[in-house]
């Protein structure tokens, strides 16, 4: 019954910017902290950023920081990834999950979205 659904991704030139959104229905989306990971090829699955139940506190990976910027709306159940100064080691598939505060892991995952970012 939960979903989440990811979509923005896209080709995009090195140095550009795509803003990737996941949409949750099924769930109280305010009581959940959500979370973006990525998986390029022939890699495992890592993490990018995630955000409070709240939306007032952030959490970026090193690879990411100072140019990726994870941001929600409750009122309509989003969550959001800006990514700017793109790379082409950025380029994987994007994937939004969820989990409650008081979990470690998390529960719930979205399909994915590709990202490329051409050089």
């Amino acid at each position: 019954q939960v979903q989440l659904v990811e979509s923005g991704g896209g080709l995009v030139q090195a140095g550009g910017s795509l803003r990737l959104s996941c949409a949750a229905s099924g769930l109280t989306f305010s009581r959940y902290v959500m979370g973006w990971f990525r998986q390029a090829p022939a890699k495992e699955r890592e993490f990018a950023a995630t955000i409070s139940s709240s939306g007032g506190s952030t959490n970026y990976a090193d690879s990411v920081k100072g140019r990726f910027t994870v941001s929600r709306d409750n009122a309509k159940n989003t969550v959001y990834l800006q990514m700017n100064s793109l790379k082409p080691e950025d380029t994987a598939i994007y994937y939004c999950a969820a989990r409650r505060d008081y979990e470690t892991g998390f529960r719930y995952w979205g399909r994915g979205t590709q990202v490329t970012v051409s050089s």
